[in-house]
């Protein structure tokens, strides 16, 4: 059974930080290419951050500069590390896996920036 199990989400002022983690059970994890997305209350889901099996890494240009998105193959394990929180990043924060045809999604983890 597959499973991506986020965690790190919270309440956080802003200009602070927050780093999730999401540990995925059940796939070939280093084949998977690994993303963050969000979404945020009465808006679409976004794509945040992608890192491919390769370790190569794009992020959504709102994010550039004060997110980063790494693995770790060992921990079968994605991380997200955000600095410099603003309001607007607050959504909820969805883990997903992709691989060919395949793609999974965690249950997602809350982050509210207060302002």
């Amino acid at each position: 059974q597959v499973q991506l199990v986020e965690s790190g989400g919270g309440l956080v002022q802003a200009g602070g930080s927050l780093r999730l983690s999401c540990a995925a059970s059940g796939i070939s994890f280093r084949m998977y290419y690994m993303d963050w997305y969000r979404q945020a209350p009465g808006k679409q889901r976004e794509l945040v951050a992608t890192i491919t099996s390769a370790g190569v890494t794009n992020y959504v240009d709102s994010v550039k500069g004060r997110f980063t998105i790494s693995r770790d193959n060992a921990k079968n394990t994605v991380y997200l590390q955000m600095n410099s929180l603003k309001f607007e990043d607050t959504a909820v924060y969805y883990c997903h896996a992709g691989w060919g045809r395949y793609e999974h999604w965690g249950q997602g983890t809350q982050v509210t920036v207060s302002s």
